[in-house]
């Protein structure tokens, strides 16, 4: 199995299960007990929860925003993970949605967010700088007017966790910028893996960091 179909399995999965949970749990202010064991707040990392930087990637909101997120997913990863492999193409997945966990916390610390859309922003920008740095337009292809319509409904639409797809979006593209990078550049194979582990940390320190 692919790392994007397992992925998706396990988004879909934990969608299945929560909504199971929730006929058997009690809700807080339109909040299950299920979806608040997983989902990101500033309160529940300042209290040492850091397992919410990864738990809430995997928590969605309604039918509707797991399938947009797994659709998109599915079609970058058809078309990245081929290129770059489970293991670079999974990299850059986790480190987006890190990226989209400290810009959910920075812009917005007190909402209640969840999703994988800061991972799938992360995984778009990351096709969009690569396409770039390889010469190609990717509003050729297709992949530049989603990812414009998708920062367009980000701002326009009332809920959506601006900082976690802004953030996602950043730490995608610095990471495609490296693991992308053409042949010409002549970058150290091991900077395809020191380089986006380096962003990663520092997604981590910027979420858990009270007073940034």
């Amino acid at each position: 199995m692919s790392f994007t179909n397992a992925i998706i399995a396990t988004n879909v999965g934990l969608y299945v299960w929560g909504i199971l949970n929730s006929f058997a749990t009690t809700s807080r202010g339109g909040i299950t007990d299920y979806e608040a064991r997983l989902g990101l707040m500033r309160q529940f990392i300042d209290a040492g929860e850091w397992y919410r930087l990864i738990s809430s990637g995997f928590l969605h909101f309604g039918l509707l925003h797991v399938a947009m997120n797994m659709f998109l997913l599915f079609q970058l990863g058809r078309m990245l993970e081929p290129l770059l492999g489970p293991g670079k193409f999974g990299l850059i997945y986790f480190v987006s949605l890190l990226g989209g966990a400290a810009g959910a916390l920075l812009l917005s610390p007190n909402a209640f967010t969840g999703g994988a859309s800061g991972a799938v922003f992360g995984v778009m920008a990351a096709a969009v700088v690569g396409m770039r740095e390889r010469g190609t337009n990717p509003f050729r292809t297709g992949l530049g007017m989603t990812f414009a319509i998708n920062i367009a409904f980000t701002l326009a639409i009332p809920g959506v966790s601006i900082g976690g797809h802004f953030g996602g979006a950043i730490a995608g593209a610095l990471c495609g910028a490296v693991i992308l990078a053409p042949a010409q550049w002549r970058l150290p194979a091991w900077s395809q893996t020191v380089i986006p582990a380096l962003i990663g940390l520092a997604a981590i320190y910027i979420a858990v960091t009270p007073s940034l």
